[in-house]
């Protein structure tokens, strides 16, 4: 890393790290007053930035195996985004302790009771959920230290020198990749409705966790170009790119959600579409339009113009607001799994907390903080092709 940049990066870590211990201070206290409210908050922050993380991971795959300027001005972003999977492993620790609070499988009362829950008890149990965890954090770190190998024979080497070493990883790894992260998917949130299920689950995951990543990488691209010496490093012409991308993303992500909701009211089965009648009563569904609008239409008509993509500038903004967004899809996606009082009878209300905040906050100080730190170990400057 140049040392003019250091500073700077720096300042964004020192206030990165401010913003995390204010928020888990906030999100401690959450926890002392409504433990159960804190760990469902808490889930969906984790799965928020665990998103970023493995779709780091994914996007830096995907560049290997195809090459362009996108990935070259973000690589070094990416690269210390897989980096942040040790800390993402320590956030999962209280949602292995929150299990009970978080998952009605984990009731043996309520087990023996649903003949439903029976039948997937092979799958779904404490055991087999914490085992699982591990076994994807390992394959994660596995294919995060090959790919971390690869990067330092390019350092050396140049780019050519380990080219055909990080498609030989990156090829097979994004097959595993994508398994891997559908069953995370799988454990982490669609089995908080364990009689639910949907095919393309983990596709919208995935995709959904790629469209963030992009959104943040481009938040990085703009603020290292600001300052010298990369000032003026990066072309219009790649924040042009990282648009288009940003774009192809959210297009996909609303294919495939759209898609799942299409299948499932139309065919209208009890199983089935439970599911989106909880998301579209009790307030939820005024929660499901702004996400149609502001995650999906707004941005899909301000990225088609070829000058919003151009000027970084308006495309950072465009940027941050994804990123929001993002958030309030899952918390969509996330929080009506919880919109039942004991009798299982839905709340009247969207269940909206102050913790829904909080948590997030408090997570995304600290990832960003372990972010920076990772950054600043390598040379920022995108490695040229030649």
């Amino acid at each position: 890393m140049t040392e003019a940049m250091r500073p700077h990066l720096d300042r964004v870590q020192t206030r990165a790290l401010i913003v995390g211990i204010v928020g888990i201070a906030a999100t401690a206290a959450g926890l002392m007053m409504n433990q159960e409210q804190f760990f469902r908050s808490y889930l969906l922050a984790f799965v928020y930035w665990m998103g970023v993380t493995l779709g780091s991971l994914g996007l830096l795959m995907l560049h290997h195996m195809v090459g362009g300027g996108w990935g070259v001005a973000i690589r070094r972003g990416l690269e210390a985004g897989t980096r942040t999977l040790p800390l993402m492993f320590v956030f999962f620790i209280p949602i292995a302790f929150g299990m009970h609070s978080l998952y009605e499988w984990t009731h043996a009362d309520v087990v023996a009771k649903d003949t439903v829950l029976q039948h997937k008890s092979a799958f779904l149990n404490t055991n087999g959920f914490l085992i699982r965890a591990v076994v994807y954090f390992v394959v994660w770190g596995f294919l995060i230290m090959r790919l971390h190998k690869g990067s330092s024979i390019q350092e050396a080497k140049g780019y050519w020198g380990a080219r055909s070493f990080l498609q030989r990883v990156s090829a097979p790894g994004l097959i595993v990749h994508v398994l891997i992260a559908t069953l995370a998917s799988v454990d982490w949130i669609m089995s908080l409705e364990p009689h639910w299920f949907s095919t393309v689950y983990g596709i919208i995951f995935i995709v959904g966790g790629a469209l963030t990543t992009f959104a943040f990488m481009i938040i990085v691209v703009r603020f290292l170009t600001q300052q010298a010496p990369m000032e003026g490093m990066v072309s219009s012409q790649t924040f042009h790119d990282l648009g288009n991308l940003m774009f192809a993303f959210n297009m996909f992500w609303a294919y495939v959600s759209f898609s799942q909701l299409i299948i499932i009211w139309s065919a209208n089965l009890p199983e089935e579409i439970t599911y989106y009648a909880k998301r579209l009563n009790g307030g939820y569904e005024y929660v499901a339009l702004a996400v149609f609008l502001f995650h999906f239409a707004v941005p899909f008509l301000l990225l088609l113009l070829r000058k919003h993509k151009r000027q970084p500038q308006i495309l950072v903004k465009i940027a941050v607001w994804m990123m929001l967004m993002r958030l309030l899809d899952l918390f969509w996606v996330i929080t009506p799994a919880f919109g039942h009082d004991k009798d299982g009878v839905p709340m009247p209300h969207v269940n909206f907390h102050w913790l829904d905040i909080a948590a997030p906050i408090a997570l995304g100080g600290i990832w960003v903080w372990f972010f920076m730190m990772q950054l600043k170990k390598r040379s920022l400057e995108p490695l040229p092709v030649s």
